[in-house]
């Protein structure tokens, strides 16, 4: 089973509620082998920025009942700084380099999962890849999950708990803040140059694109695994070539 190959880094772009932690969620249920043959992943290891941003969101709020001034965000929610969006990209490349670092032969079983959504009211993917690390880069492959702002709008709306706000599967944005960060979404303006890779830098990242407006992948089931091994193979081919 190990030597059927792998992705070595996977990362999944996609406005918020558009199926990427779903899709993480459905590869993590799948036995090994089949996850390595059907969908050329090994077991995952997900880089996810939700839960840093996170931390920072519960900080200030016990910052402000200490009586101190807030780090990151202000009392509405929203960065102080635009700089700390790029910061937490920063942070992904130096989680993924201690897993180089502590784990032998990495890649020998882990595919690594990095999970972002950028809009362009913070600069988008354009400036969020620049942050990105050449080692992470040069092992990267890229899957933007694409739904319109209104199918984002109703899937953030809908699994949204607000018992447990810091969930992976269950966070969600107030309307206003998805409008103000998500609406506008510069994936097609990054992607444009080539239909087949990101020019980052001097690097190509192959990508490719996970259509997802009808929705497949909320019930996990047999149209997900089609449509995601059909699109992974056509990525896993452009990495191939690379």
């Amino acid at each position: 089973m190990t030597n059927i190959p792998i992705f070595p880094v996977l990362i999944l772009n996609a406005r918020p509620g558009a199926g990427k932690s779903e899709i993480i969620d459905f590869l993590n249920a799948v036995s090994p082998l089949e996850r390595r043959r059907r969908f050329h992943v090994g077991e995952t290891d997900v880089i996810d920025d939700f839960p840093m941003l996170w931390t920072w969101f519960e900080e200030d709020d016990i910052l402000t009942c200490m009586g101190h001034p807030r780090l990151h965000t202000d009392r509405e929610g929203y960065f102080k700084q635009a700089y700390l969006w790029h910061l937490l990209i920063e942070r992904i490349g130096l989680e993924y380099d201690k897993r180089l670092r502590d784990v032998p032969d990495y890649h020998g079983t882990y595919t690594t999962i990095v999970e972002f959504s950028r809009g362009a009211e913070h600069g988008g993917y354009r400036a969020a890849y620049q942050h990105l690390s050449d080692v992470l880069l040069e092992r990267a492959a890229a899957l933007y999950i694409r739904v319109s702002y209104e199918e984002s709008l109703r899937k953030n709306r809908v699994r949204f708990n607000p018992e447990r706000p810091d969930s992976i599967l269950e966070h969600g944005l107030d309307d206003e803040k998805l409008e103000r960060l998500y609406r506008d979404d510069d994936w097609d303006a990054f992607s444009v140059a080539d239909p087949a890779s990101l020019h980052i830098r001097d690097r190509r990242i192959p990508y490719a694109v996970f259509e997802n407006e009808d929705d497949v992948t909320t019930s996990r089931g047999t149209a997900l695994a089609t449509r995601l091994e059909t699109t992974l193979d056509v990525l896993w081919r452009r990495v191939r070539v690379r």
